[in-house]
């Protein structure tokens, strides 16, 4: 959804990318407003408060925005991944002994009782393992336990700790039962297909994703790069011709597309590679198709908002004014309370 803006509900925008990145709580609504048509931040702040849509550890064991029914359907999925992400961690290695079941169903009785933050857990639960500390014990629930962060958290314009709350209980229905990888798989590529086996378990922190390509193979299409890797792609994949024009498109911090591909060389120009992986906990900036600059937004004081953006390539006279362009809308849509707005290149 880079190439134009989709007249798409929140919802459906959501889940049509398997899921936003959010670590950063108001990332997510940059993301949307770069990829839909009339998108409010209103809109997905109603999804947050009405339990349509949380915030919930997921690929790669990070945090991500998801309808309900995506996480309900997803955490099944990801679960052994997280599971191994958390016993080969120092938290993980440090509760070596821990009756793993005993643990997770004492922070559920938790969090059942009442919402509570990571320190919360690990404090209570420590009363039951006195002899581990409680930093790892609490964020072993973050990886054990499908819990979500719950609003104000994530709403546009509050603020709030992160504080969670088990996801079946927050969403009122029961997690899925199915453990099988073939749809989440399926998605994925029809949002950033066409992609190798590397791309969809750099995407996913999944092992064993070779076994599931090769079982959905007679399924797919299958197409060969520049370098002769096979390609996967659902057989009715959007693939726009190399002709099509991307426009410029602001990005958030670890926007999906940046994250989605072992071989970040189809986004990430291989001169700037090192300089921009080293930096995806900031904004980019989408020239063509392809990372050329970074972005922030400065609000100080209050009533000035000020986007300054840092070019790492010289571009064309015309190609700035677009950029600028674009620019002044993106502060129109985050910043719309200050008084005066300003473009300037670093």
């Amino acid at each position: 959804m880079l190439l134009r803006r989709e007249a798409l509900s929140v919802s459906a925008a959501l889940e049509r990318l398997v899921g936003m990145q959010a670590q950063v709580p108001h990332a997510p609504y940059v993301g949307l407003w770069s990829r839909l048509a009339d998108f409010t931040p209103a809109g997905l702040s109603r999804l947050l408060t009405g339990r349509k849509a949380v915030r919930t550890a997921l690929m790669r064991n990070t945090l991500h925005l998801v309808t309900a029914t995506d996480c309900l359907i997803l955490r099944s999925v990801l679960q052994p991944m997280l599971t191994n992400v958390h016993l080969a961690s120092p938290f993980g290695r440090r509760l070596a002994g821990v009756d793993q079941d005993a643990l997770v169903a004492a922070g559920r009785a938790l969090v059942l009782e009442r919402p509570r933050s990571i320190a919360d857990l690990g404090k209570a639960l420590q009363g039951r393992w006195p002899d581990r500390d409680a930093e790892s014990l609490g964020y072993a629930m973050r990886s054990l336990l499908p819990l979500v962060q719950i609003p104000p958290r994530g709403v546009w314009g509050a603020s709030g700790p992160p504080v969670l709350a088990a996801a079946d209980a927050w969403i009122g229905r029961p997690l899925s039962t199915s453990a099988s990888p073939d749809a989440m798989i399926r998605r994925y590529l029809a949002a950033f297909g066409p992609a190798t086996v590397a791309d969809v378990r750099a995407w996913s922190g999944m092992a064993g994703m070779q076994e599931a390509i090769d079982r959905l193979r007679p399924r797919l299409r299958l197409f060969r790069d520049e370098r002769g890797r096979e390609l996967f792609d659902v057989p009715d994949g959007l693939r726009p011709r190399s002709s099509v024009a991307a426009p410029v498109r602001f990005l958030p911090e670890y926007d999906n597309v940046l994250v989605a591909y072992a071989d970040r060389s189809r986004i990430i120009p291989p001169e700037h590679r090192a300089l921009v992986v080293r930096q995806l906990g900031g904004s980019m900036l989408l020239v063509d198709g392809f990372v050329r600059g970074m972005w922030r937004i400065d609000r100080s004081p209050p009533q000035r908002a000020t986007l300054t953006i840092e070019l790492l390539d010289r571009v064309p006279a015309l190609v700035r004014s677009a950029i600028e362009r674009e620019g002044r809308a993106l502060l129109t849509f985050a910043a719309a309370d200050a008084k005066e707005r300003t473009v300037t290149f670093g």
